[in-house]
């Protein structure tokens, strides 16, 4: 591996080499593993890699971000080059259409409009792209919420869709009116409880989560790290409880419920 260049220095022409490197994995005399891959096989490796990005990011490491972005850049390169072959596209356009679509969409950046704040850049955004959307499809137009992947985690997806309706102005004033909304929901979620139809009660649950995740937009906190983070404290002290269960000689399937709640603050005060 070279000595790699001063960080002023990296200006993205490395970027072929791995063209290169995947071509030579997908020649005739290339990997067979590599060789039998599709875009279809290959789906749920770039979305584990890009939770891995994430991961990384939450860790605030640089060595692992680092590298899994390589490992999500790997799969962009991968799936351009399965395109090339299958006479879609290739490496170079997909570089091509998204700067096209950065330098068009920032006319403020380069070109002559004035866009002094986050939010009006962003409002911009949604009408520049929901008229290129008119343009390309005509009839055909796809809605503003359209754009958002269906197969995003379900309490991201949901901010991402509040955000998207919240600049076409469906939205709340404030976070107060949002978390007026959680309550109702609540509510409504306690009835369909007590009339014991599963159906309703899964439709009501997700509306007490959206109804949430719009309350977190508006206070600017991030519902889908808020729950990681919630997850990972959960899971370090579950880890805490079965190390002192395992000192103490106990199995935790046998001991009753006071006695798993001591343990459980013990592991609390152990890992402050």
């Amino acid at each position: 591996m070279s000595e790699p260049k001063p960080l002023a220095a990296q200006d993205g022409r490395t970027l072929p080499e791995l063209v290169e490197v995947m071509q030579r994995l997908l020649a005739p005399d290339g990997c067979p593993w590599d060789r039998e891959q599709t875009l279809a096989s290959l789906r749920p490796f770039v979305i584990e890699e890009a939770h891995e990005v994430v991961d990384a990011i939450d860790r605030g490491s640089p060595e692992m971000l680092r590298e899994e972005l390589g490992d999500l850049l790997l799969q962009i390169v991968f799936q351009s080059e399965l395109a090339r072959a299958a006479g879609w596209f290739g490496p170079d356009d997909v570089v091509a259409a998204i700067v096209d679509k950065m330098v068009r969409r920032h006319p403020h950046v380069f070109g002559t409009d004035r866009l002094e704040t986050s939010d009006e850049v962003l409002r911009a955004w949604e009408l520049r792209k929901a008229k290129e959307r008119e343009a390309k499809d005509g009839a055909k137009a796809k809605g503003a919420l359209d754009g958002v992947p269906k197969a995003m985690p379900a309490l991201l997806r949901a901010v991402r869709v509040g955000e998207k309706a919240a600049r076409l102005g469906y939205d709340w004033t404030s976070a107060e009116g949002a978390r007026e909304k959680v309550g109702e929901e609540l509510a409504e979620l306690d009835a369909a409880a007590a009339s014991g139809d599963p159906v309703r009660m899964q439709e009501e649950l997700g509306d007490v989560l959206f109804a949430l995740s719009s309350w977190a937009r508006h206070r600017g906190l991030d519902p889908e790290a808020g729950l990681r983070g919630s997850l990972d404290r959960f899971s370090e002290r579950f880890g805490e409880v079965e190390r002192l269960a395992r000192t103490r000689g106990i199995a935790l399937e046998h001991e009753s419920p006071e006695s798993l709640d001591r343990l459980w603050q013990q592991a609390k005060e152990r890992l402050g």
